[in-house]
């Protein structure tokens, strides 16, 4: 494993702290999609098969089991949680994302690196991940309104795409034989999408460190 894997890894985990964060705190979900987290309990779910019949690590094997065990629980507590789910933006959370799932199955059936259960399962897993902020990022912009938490939570979101895209090109010229294409461009797709959100929050964070100086 390298720095920027690694680190990666545990950007990944601070977005999923953090998001978890503001449900317990604050007992709500609002501005948060819940048709992304969604996407994401079925990307994790799908992406780590291999735990049913590979071992590569014990880090590795805690790492899926956390992000399974917590984006299933994000999932519960807005949709189940009797105080959670009423704060729930049903209204502005409309985006269709059946029709990614859809997309990413096929694809997955049409571009794969080999035609067996677990990589087809594994490369949609890639594209799905690619687009699942889709439904967050209309949210937010429909809803106008960004809190700090869920903020922090998409920037870190981000960031550990990007943190990825350094892991690949590491990979490629450190590695012989480096395959990983399909997660790559995926990888790229997923962290365009976030540009808009990034040069926001960029802003956002700019003219509220602008407030907090002294007159």
């Amino acid at each position: 494993m390298n720095i920027f894997r690694f680190a990666g890894d545990m950007t990944h985990l601070i977005s999923v702290l953090v998001l978890l964060l503001k449900i317990y705190a604050t007992k709500s979900c609002s501005g948060i999609s819940l048709k992304t987290q969604e996407l994401y309990a079925l990307v994790f779910l799908t992406r780590y098969l291999d735990l049913l019949t590979d071992f590569i690590s014990i880090y590795n094997t805690v790492m899926k089991l956390i992000f399974i065990a917590s984006s299933l629980a994000i999932v519960w507590c807005m949709r189940v949680h009797p105080i959670v789910r009423r704060s729930y933006d049903k209204d502005l959370d409309t985006f269709r994302h059946y029709f990614l799932v859809a997309a990413s199955f096929i694809l997955a059936l049409l571009v794969n690196e080999k035609f067996g259960f677990q990589e087809v399962f594994w490369a949609f897993s890639i594209y799905l991940e690619a687009v699942a902020i889709l439904p967050q990022l209309v949210l937010l912009q429909r809803s106008g309104n960004v809190d700090n938490l869920t903020g922090h939570y998409i920037f870190f979101l981000g960031a550990y795409r990007a943190l990825y895209i350094l892991n690949w090109i590491y990979r490629y010229f450190m590695e012989t034989h480096f395959s990983r294409w399909i997660a790559c461009i995926a990888g790229l797709v997923q962290t365009a999408l976030y540009a808009d959100f990034f040069y926001y929050y960029y802003i956002s964070w700019k003219n509220k460190a602008k407030l907090q100086l002294p007159a």
